[in-house]
């Protein structure tokens, strides 16, 4: 894919039109996705910009990471004239995405049932902390979703809850957000009528988590967290090699242990007809580890992978983020997108993790600057430029 527009008529959702009123991670996930795939995203910002722009430390990434392939416009969202711009823009929009704390839109007079009034079509996709229950007023964020849904649980030690290491709740209803607005729109081909589609942190964290709670009603017994977990495989775990370094390895078939004793001399492991079933072999974990972290310590992490890669067996160095702007099958077939970040500088952000007839997804549009494509969006409302001169003289729109 290239960044020219005309590519743009060609891809899956080539003429549709998002409506984005978003900031940090969640709700610009969804105008993320939805751009890479075509749509038309107009992210409208604050006068002084989204703040999300000027985060630093953990969240320096953010904007950089889920904001390219939109269109920026400033609107003050506070005055009348700002709200008319607004809702001029969405009287033909297919879909508004917004991600502010519960009855903010509403506030605005920009709730879904007002903006349905007008826009009948309209898909309104409100990503919020909770559904519809007794938390739905209260405010999440990742770190709240992940400890009170049980991900933090059962990714720290016990009694250490610990959150995952990226903004994976955020995304991952961002994801679900997109998959409601595709259906909407499905159904709207259909009936010719919109909805508002919600998606939240909390029941994605609980989604993510029904493994668990459906092994606890499988077997009645609680799942223990990751770090001190009952392994359902013998071998699965990081294993340090001679220089130093780590590797992950799995066994997790009595076919894999075969290639595995077939690589690698195991002694008398190998020709113990005890070993033979994953069941026995989990039962004598005890007995293979220390003869496998052994092994494996007579190898450097090079010469490991090298034998790995030939036997089918799962494995995988442990990476850093930064060790993957230089990885091989990353970088292959335009899996990092080409940007340009403040500074002056550019970077190489991942494409969506998809292909569609044999291609990736890319970058036809970079980041924008706050209120890049004021003008250009307005005058496609058919305000002439006198009117938009106006507008942005008296801070109505920047």
């Amino acid at each position: 894919m290239t960044k020219s527009d005309s590519i743009a008529d060609e891809l899956p959702l080539a003429g549709l039109r998002v409506i984005e009123f978003t900031h940090m991670v969640m709700g610009p996930a969804v105008g993320l996705i939805l751009g890479d795939l075509g749509a038309d995203v107009i992210k409208i910002e604050p006068i002084s910009g989204d703040k999300t722009r000027k985060l630093v430390g953990s969240g320096a990434g953010y904007f950089p990471m889920y904001n390219r392939n939109k269109r920026s416009i400033c609107i003050d969202m506070k005055s009348e004239a700002g709200k008319a711009i607004a809702k001029r823009l969405i009287a033909d929009a297919d879909v508004v995405v917004e991600n502010f704390r519960p009855g903010a839109m509403e506030k605005l007079g920009f709730g879904y049932d007002d903006l349905a009034a007008d826009n009948p079509r309209l898909i309104y996709c409100s990503e919020k902390g909770f559904l519809s229950g007794p938390y739905e007023h209260r405010t999440a964020l990742d770190e709240v979703a992940q400890m009170m849904g049980g991900l933090a649980y059962m990714t720290g030690p016990p009694g250490k809850p610990l959150r995952a290491g990226s903004s994976v709740i955020d995304v991952v209803g961002g994801m679900f957000g997109v998959i409601g607005i595709l259906a909407a729109l499905e159904e709207r081909r259909r009936t010719g009528r919109g909805q508002q589609v919600k998606s939240s942190l909390f029941e994605s964290t609980v989604f993510l988590v029904g493994q668990h709670m459906a092994q606890y009603a499988v077997t009645g017994e609680a799942a223990k967290p990751m770090p001190v977990r009952i392994s359902a495989w013998a071998i699965y775990d990081v294993f340090e090699t001679g220089d130093g370094q780590q590797v992950f390895v799995g066994v997790v078939s009595d076919t894999q242990w075969e290639k595995f004793c077939a690589a690698f001399d195991v002694g008398t492991l190998g020709d113990d007809p005890g070993l033979r079933t994953n069941t026995e072999r989990v039962k004598q974990r005890d007995r293979i580890l220390p003869v496998v972290r052994a092994l494996f310590k007579g190898f450097t992490k090079a010469e490991l992978m090298e034998r790995l890669e030939h036997t089918g067996l799962p494995f995988a160095p442990i990476t850093r983020p930064e060790d993957l702007f230089d990885d091989p099958h990353v970088n292959a077939d335009s899996g990092l997108v080409e940007l340009n970040i403040p500074g002056d500088d550019k970077t190489r952000l991942p494409a969506l993790p998809l292909e569609m007839a044999g291609a990736r997804f890319g970058a036809r549009r970079d980041l924008p600057g706050p209120g890049q494509q004021t003008r250009e969006v307005l005058r496609e409302t058919g305000l002439s430029d006198s009117e938009i001169d106006a507008l942005m003289a008296d801070k109505t729109v920047a």
